[in-house]
């Protein structure tokens, strides 16, 4: 059998991936896309809709891996363009300051924040979208949300994972908490 040449750097093939999370913690990126007005303040939140492996409708944020020799600024722009499409207009903060760092971990409970498949720690931002928003790959569609509507409990329990609890500390941290 012949040898497979990796073209895409950065990827693991499926089984040294699922090998690598067994071992050690993966690095994501976590965005929450966000419209602004004219003096910067939020007015709407970004919102994926997603069908799982296991059938479930849920909303999510934009996230990801950090591949490897890639810059976290890379990899933001890499999934918001995958997730939102290439004329969203995202505007990566100058300063890569996350409002936040999410552990995830396979076991539910330890944090917020859970993810069966591995331990992975997220660095999340709330990155500004001027765009059109055209949702690509997995996504079915992207939903608005005024930070009122998106800071609803029925809103956040739609989220798994701990995703709801990451929106809520996305929406206190650009001041819209309720």
């Amino acid at each position: 059998m012949a040898d497979m040449t990796q073209t895409t750097p950065g990827w693991l093939a499926p089984d040294e991936l699922e090998m690598t999370r067994a071992r050690m913690p993966i690095l994501y990126v976590d965005a929450v896309p966000v419209r602004v007005d004219d003096s910067g303040e939020v007015t709407h939140v970004g919102l994926l809709l997603r069908i799982g492996p296991d059938g479930a409708v849920s909303r999510a944020l934009v996230s990801g891996r950090v591949l490897h020799h890639e810059r976290v600024r890379d990899a933001l722009l890499r999934h918001l363009e995958k997730d939102l499409g290439p004329v969203a207009l995202p505007r990566i903060p100058a300063s890569l300051q996350p409002f936040t760092v999410a552990e995830y971990f396979p076991t539910q409970g330890i944090t917020p924040y859970h993810d069966p498949r591995q331990h992975a720690v997220s660095l999340a931002y709330v990155v500004p979208v001027a765009g059109d928003c055209m949702p690509r790959q997995d996504a079915l569609d992207l939903v608005w949300f005024t930070p009122q509507e998106a800071s609803s409990p029925q809103l956040q329990a739609e989220m798994p994972g701990g995703q709801g609890f990451l929106l809520k500390q996305a929406l206190a941290h650009v001041g819209c908490a309720s």
